[in-house]
């Protein structure tokens, strides 16, 4: 349970820190790009406006072209790489301007253009051209920015946001795996004094109960048959199955790495068990329908998992209702072992109660009495059982108005 625990407080840290970042890695590259694609579609305006070219600086306003924005710097139209290309309505090229840039050819500009022409947003990217087209009476004017150093730029950003996020995280990683043993101490240190206190409460309480046990016989020889003596000795009985299921629930999960396992016949240990259930059915007037697959084996320790049978199929007698049908079923599935047993109740089974069915003491509002017996712990020893074997457990309702448990093994 601590080392599950420990599993668990790592897993959500990291997974909330990689949330973290994944916001945080996100917002900046996509701000990042925003702006590169920002300010390439206004130097596209500035260009669409001026017939594909910069504006001429005003000897009244030195050093800056006119319409450049704002916040642009005045060497801007000297860095920028661009060309144009006019094309008319019946797809005539009658105007290239490839004058600022070397990359670019007269016919690779015309290709970039009926390329760009297609495009029914009249802007967008050519390899790293942003380009923007311009209506101009009957013809259109397509004009290329070439964006390749901002883009370089932008991906090598992204890479090392991205690498930088991973080592983060790795470093953050190895701090939680070597921190976590101390912070989940006094959680361990409580589960231990809780398990020793069950366990040595549990070998102290036997002795009185073996003493009450005797005196009830000896008084019984002596009185005869008393109706208080008979009820005593039925709530001893509930006690002393309590404090061996306490017991045994924390011996089970303490020794579950050093639990002995065998090779031995499932399908048969399964077929027998269950079938022992189908006299006390009988005489419930209910009904056990068996369906065991043939030949399956397992490897674990068979009077674990005799129990585990026991368990479930006396817990389905319990709460079944009267008339009512089980059904065990056991069968192979190319590396797993299903084992399911099925009960139809006669109280309405909520999907929230399912959630605590195998918590200690839990038992549903309708069944809190003493009319059925038990005490709520027997699914915490199934659970503890299966655990122990490394498979799983869990409890379903189809309808509302059935119980089912599956146990899933791993071969």
């Amino acid at each position: 349970m601590i080392k599950r625990l420990k599993i668990k407080f790592i897993a959500l840290s990291m997974t909330a820190l990689f949330i973290l970042l994944l916001v945080i890695v996100s917002g900046m590259n996509l701000l990042n790009f925003n702006s590169v694609m920002t300010e390439a579609d206004q130097l596209l305006q500035v260009l669409s406006q001026n017939k594909g070219d910069f504006p001429e600086f005003k000897d009244d306003k030195p050093g800056k072209p006119d319409l450049l924005p704002p916040h642009m710097s005045p060497e801007i139209p000297y860095e920028s790489r661009y060309f144009s290309v006019v094309i008319d309505s019946n797809g005539k090229v009658y105007e290239i301007e490839t004058g600022k840039i070397i990359t670019v050819d007269r016919e690779q500009a015309v290709e970039y253009a009926r390329k760009a022409l297609n495009d029914k947003n009249g802007k967008g990217f050519a390899g790293n051209f942003r380009y923007k087209c311009t209506y101009e009476q009957n013809a259109t004017r397509i004009v290329f920015l070439d964006c390749g150093r901002r883009l370089d730029a932008f991906y090598a950003f992204f890479k090392a946001s991205i690498a930088m996020s991973l080592i983060g995280f790795a470093v953050v990683f190895v701090i939680m795996a070597v921190l976590s043993e101390r912070i989940i101490r006094p959680i361990s240190e409580s589960y231990k004094k809780q398990k020793r206190f069950i366990t040595d409460a549990g070998h102290e309480i036997k002795t009185p109960l073996t003493i009450i046990n005797a005196n009830l016989d000896l008084l019984e020889m002596e009185i005869g048959k008393n109706e208080s003596v008979e009820e005593i000795k039925v709530q001893t009985k509930r006690l002393t199955t309590l404090t061996n299921d306490l017991v045994y629930l924390s011996k089970i999960e303490e020794a579950s790495k050093d639990l002995i396992k065998v090779e031995f016949p499932l399908s048969d240990l399964v077929s027998e068990t269950a079938s022992t259930f189908k006299a006390l059915a009988q005489i419930q007037n209910k009904e056990i329908v068996i369906n065991i697959q043939p030949m399956i084996s397992f490897c674990g320790n068979n009077k674990a998992i005799e129990q585990l049978i026991s368990i479930l199929m006396n817990n389905a007698l319990r709460y079944s209702n009267d008339g009512g049908r089980i059904a065990v079923s056991l069968i192979k599935n190319s590396k797993q072992i299903y084992l399911n047993v099925f009960n139809t109740t006669k109280d309405f089974v909520s999907q929230e109660s399912l959630s605590y069915v195998f918590d200690r003491f839990y038992r549903t509002d309708s069944s809190r009495n003493s009319e059925k017996g038990g005490h709520g712990i027997g699914l915490s020893v199934a659970k503890a059982i299966v655990e122990a074997h490394n498979g799983k457990i869990k409890a379903f309702s189809e309808d509302g108005y059935s119980f089912n448990i599956e146990v899933i093994f791993n071969q």
